[in-house]
C-alpha cells in the first residue's frame, strides 16, 4: 500500500505544479494582453486626436487656401500635417474635400460671373445705344453752331462710347456697329481719334499697297483692339514723349500694326500676365481683373478670339512696350478705285530712299509763261518727291489734278480746312450772324481723364 501511496502523492505534487504554472501563465497572458490593449487605445488616441487636428486644419487653412489659389497661382496650399499618423482612406477623404471645395468654388465663381456679364451685357447696350444718340444729335449741331465746345463735348462722347464698346465685348456682346470695308489706315485714324492724348500719337504708314483694306465683319474689332492698346500706351508714358503707330505689309503673312511708347515698361510677372491675356483665354473672370478692373488687354485677347487676330507684346527699343498686331491675310482686300481715301491719311512712305541732291534739284523749276505739263518727264515714275518747307503759293481754285498726281501733303490739307473754316465764319458773318473766336486750326480738347488699363 504503500507504494501507492507514494505514486498519488507524485501525481498531486504534479498535479499541483501544473496548476500552478498554468495559473501564472494566464496571468502573464492577462497583463501582456491589458498593456497591448492599453497601447492599442493610445494609439487609437494618437490617430482620433491627429484626424481632429487635420480636420481642423482642413477647415481653418487647407480650404482657404485652395480658394485663394484659384485666384493667386503663387499662393501655396498646405497639404497634411502629420501624414504618419493619419491611415490612407482618412488622407484621401481629407483630400477629396479638398478638391470637392475647389470645384464648388469654381462653379459658384462661374456662376456669379455669368450673371454679371449678363447685367453689364444689358446694360452696355443701353448705354451704348444713348451714346450714339448724342453723336448723332452732336455731329447735327456741328453743322449748325460753330462752338468750339461741341467739339470737346463729342470728343468726350466718344471716350465714353470706347469705354461702353470695351465693355460689351469683355461681355461677350457684339460691338454695336456695322461698317463696310475699310481702308486701313483710316481705321488706325479712327482709333486714334477715340483716345485721350491723341495728339501725341505719330502713325507712320509702310503699306506698299495705299488702298488695302479690311473686311467689314472685321473692321470696327480691329479698332476698338488697337483703341486700347493706344490708350494703354498714351496713359503710361511722359505726356511729352511720342506713340508711334507703324502699318507694314508682310508678303503672305497680312499687315501688322506696330505701337511702341516710351512709357515705365512692365515686370516680369506683368508681362507675363499680359501675354497670356493678350493669348485670347477660353474664359476670363470678371474677379480677376483686379480692383478697378484692368480691362484692356482682356478686351483685345478676347477680339483675338473672336476675329483671328494676333497680338504680341514686348519690351520696346524706345525703353517702353511694343505692342506688335498683325491683321491675317484673309481679312485683308483692296478697295475699288472709285472709293476715295481720307484726306487725312498719310501717305505711305517709300522703302528706297532717294539720292541726297539740293532741294532746288529734285524737280526742275518750269517757265513762267508755260503752264505745267501733265506728264512730265523730268522725275521717272515710282521715285520719291521732296517736300519743300517754305511755303508755297495756293493753287488757282478751278485747277484739277492730273490723273498721277502725288496726294495732298498733312500741310496742304491743314490749309484747306483752315481756308474752309475761315470762309464759314465770313459767311455767316455777312449773313448777320455772331462768328465765332478765330482759331489755330487745331482742336484744343485739353488734358483727359482717360487711362489706360494694364501697363504697370
Amino acid at each position: 500500500m504503500g507504494w501507492i501511496l507514494a505514486v498519488i502523492a507524485v501525481v498531486a505534487a504534479v498535479a499541483a505544479t501544473a496548476r500552478s504554472y498554468g495559473s501564472a501563465r494566464s496571468e502573464q497572458l492577462a497583463v501582456a494582453h491589458a498593456e497591448l490593449t492599453e497601447r492599442q487605445m493610445k494609439a487609437a488616441e494618437a490617430r482620433t486626436a491627429a484626424l481632429v487636428e487635420e480636420i481642423r486644419q482642413l477647415a481653418h487653412r487647407r480650404i482657404p487656401a485652395a480658394a485663394v489659389a484659384l485666384s493667386h497661382s503663387s499662393a501655396q496650399v498646405p497639404g497634411l500635417r502629420e501624414a504618419a499618423e493619419v491611415d490612407g482612406e482618412a488622407a484621401r477623404l481629407l483630400t477629396e474635400a479638398v478638391q470637392a471645395a475647389r470645384t464648388a468654388v469654381i462653379e459658384e465663381r462661374q456662376r456669379v460671373d455669368a450673371a454679371a456679364r449678363a447685367a453689364m451685357r444689358g446694360t452696355s447696350a443701353k448705354i451704348q445705344s444713348l451714346l450714339n444718340q448724342s453723336q448723332q444729335l452732336l455731329h447735327e449741331l456741328q453743322h449748325e453752331y460753330d462752338d468750339p465746345r461741341i467739339l470737346q463735348l463729342d470728343f468726350r462722347n466718344e471716350l465714353a462710347l470706347r469705354r461702353t464698346q470695351s465693355t460689351a465685348v469683355l461681355c461677350d456682346a457684339w460691338p454695336g456697329l456695322a461698317r463696310q470695308n475699310s481702308p486701313l489706315v483710316e481705321i488706325v485714324l479712327g482709333a486714334q481719334s477715340r483716345v485721350a492724348g491723341y495728339e501725341r500719337i505719330k502713325v507712320a504708314n509702310h503699306l506698299r499697297e495705299e488702298r488695302i483694306a479690311l473686311a467689314a465683319r472685321a473692321a470696327e474689332p480691329l479698332a476698338i483692339a488697337l483703341a486700347e492698346l493706344l490708350a494703354n500706351a498714351t496713359a503710361y508714358s511722359h505726356p511729352d514723349t511720342d506713340v508711334t503707330v507703324t502699318l507694314q505689309q508682310s508678303g503672305g503673312r497680312g499687315a501688322f500694326l506696330v505701337v511702341d511708347d516710351a512709357g515705365i515698361g512692365m515686370d516680369e510677372d506683368a508681362l507675363d500676365r499680359a501675354r497670356a491675356l493678350l493669348a485670347g483665354p477660353s474664359e476670363v473672370l470678371l474677379t480677376e481683373l483686379g480692383d478697378p478692373p484692368q480691362t484692356g488687354f482682356a478686351v483685345v485677347g478676347r477680339l483675338v478670339t473672336q476675329y483671328g487676330f494676333h497680338c504680341h507684346i514686348e519690351a520696346s527699343p524706345f525703353g517702353g512696350m511694343r505692342t506688335i498686331l498683325r491683321v491675317p491675310a484673309h481679312l485683308l482686300t483692296v478697295l475699288k478705285e472709285d472709293r476715295t481715301l481720307s484726306a487725312l491719311a498719310p501717305a505711305p512712305v517709300s522703302a528706297q530712299a532717294a539720292p541726297a541732291a539740293p532741294a532746288e534739284e529734285a524737280v526742275p523749276a518750269a517757265p513762267a509763261q508755260e503752264p505745267p505739263r501733265a506728264n512730265p518727264v523730268a522725275e521717272p515714275a515710282g521715285l520719291p518727291s521732296r517736300r519743300r518747307r517754305a511755303p508755297r503759293p495756293a493753287p488757282a481754285p478751278a485747277a484739277v489734278p492730273a490723273a498721277g498726281q502725288v496726294p495732298r501733303t498733312p500741310e496742304q490739307a491743314e490749309s484747306s480746312w483752315a481756308a474752309l473754316q475761315q470762309g464759314t465764319l465770313n459767311g455767316r458773318s455777312v449773313a448777320g450772324r455772331v462768328p465765332a473766336p478765330e482759331s489755330d486750326g487745331h482742336d484744343h480738347l485739353g488734358d483727359q481723364d482717360d487711362q489706360g488699363d494694364d501697363e504697370t
